[in-house]
């Protein structure tokens, strides 16, 4: 049975609509009420508006590593979605517990927050780090700012445990993220008088089918890498916009599009190569307008994580999850930011599945929770005097 104080504290979290187009205060300032209710003391690191935080608190020594359980308190919007679920209302179901985040990962967030009692009480010979961050699931945005923050520290911790939702299995690895809008800017004209301009959605689409061939050569040719269900880098295209009526030819169209590679592939590589397809079409395009051009912009991008080699830290989270498991998962985290800005050996694994998250009725299971908390009292064990 998932303990009373996690549902409580689940269903306090799932509350607060944290969609990243959205402040996350009112879930940062709960979070910080409740560890001072404790006596657990905690820093807010802000974004330039003011209107998100990261939350940063130890717990135990001050001046000692420690373990960092880290996770975001961002989630992806529900707008289109269809729910059958009140998508910000815990609701039970048998075995499920549905809601936005409930997965991705308010749900691990709950568990960590439950056993802060225990951890104020226990003697901890090492001290347990809460960071806690907003605007993951737009490029890892936020925690960059509290690795800033924790860089200026005497001391960091020995390990980072990332809560993402990997069904409690421990992942050692995943792949690294570029995401990039191109805008391309033809010559609007009549449509009746076509051949006098130049159509920015078909100079678009011959870009988006050169990256569909560069996916495809992945697929098919590699780099590959053991350990991952999709073992090669992906390129995808999610947004296309352009034109304004059909009898006038588009002078703008925009799309956006993500690189997800793995370890030993060069993404900027695949940059190079398109923005050089790129300025070829735009020496076309001049011949029949001078100001026609592409514009390429790197939005964001995030490293991938590889903790191969670190089997004591591996090793310790596989015996407090009780599985040996050294999973690949293709999604990303902030993990990778953990590792080579902070050089934090970094390992992802915390409850409820990546197939329930993102998705319409979003849940995870009371047993995920229940290994959560295990997990949990686990660690307490491992850091007790």
């Amino acid at each position: 049975m998932t303990r009373a104080t996690t549902t409580s504290l689940l269903e306090r979290l799932i509350a607060f609509d944290t969609t990243s187009c959205h402040a996350n205060l009112s879930m940062i300032h709960f979070i910080k009420q409740y560890l001072e209710d404790y006596g657990v003391a905690s820093k807010l690191v802000f974004d330039d508006t003011g209107r998100k935080a990261n939350l940063y608190a130890i717990i135990g020594p001050q001046d000692k590593p420690g373990v960092m359980l880290s996770g975001h308190t961002d989630t992806v919007p529900v707008e289109g979605q269809v729910w059958t679920k009140p998508a910000f209302t815990l609701t039970q179901d048998g075995d499920r517990f549905y809601g936005r985040g409930t997965a991705d990962m308010k749900g691990f967030q709950a568990v960590v927050l439950q056993a802060v009692p225990a951890m104020v009480q226990r003697k901890l010979r090492l001290p347990i780090h809460l960071a806690f961050s907003y605007d993951e699931e737009i490029g890892c945005i936020g925690v960059r700012r509290l690795i800033d923050v924790m860089n200026q520290q005497p001391s960091q911790p020995l390990c980072c445990i990332i809560g993402e939702p990997t069904s409690m299995d421990v992942v050692t690895a995943h792949k690294g993220k570029v995401a990039l809008a191109v805008t391309v800017k033809g010559k609007a004209c009549h449509s009746g008088l076509a051949p006098l301009g130049v159509n920015a959605i078909s100079y678009a689409a011959r870009l988006i089918n050169w990256l569909d061939n560069k996916a495809s050569d992945k697929q098919n040719n590699g780099p590959f890498e053991e350990g991952y269900d999709i073992p090669f880098t992906t390129v995808h295209v999610g947004k296309l916009s352009g034109g304004i009526a059909l009898n006038i030819v588009p002078d703008r169209c925009s799309f956006s599009f993500e690189i997800r590679y793995i370890n030993g592939d060069n993404p900027h590589q695949i940059i190079d190569d398109f923005m050089g397809y790129a300025d070829e079409l735009v020496r076309e395009m001049r011949l029949v307008d001078p100001t026609c051009k592409i514009d390429t912009e790197i939005v964001t991008e995030y490293p991938g994580l590889k903790t191969t080699d670190r089997a004591d830290i591996i090793e310790f989270v596989q015996r407090l999850a009780g599985k040996n498991t050294m999973n690949k998962v293709n999604f990303g985290t902030e993990g990778g930011l953990f590792d080579t800005r902070l050089h934090i050996p970094t390992v992802v694994c915390g409850p409820g599945s990546m197939q329930q998250g993102h998705k319409p009725d979003e849940f995870i299971t009371q047993s995920q929770l229940e290994d959560c908390e295990l997990f949990i009292d686990r660690l307490l064990d491992e850091l007790t005097e």
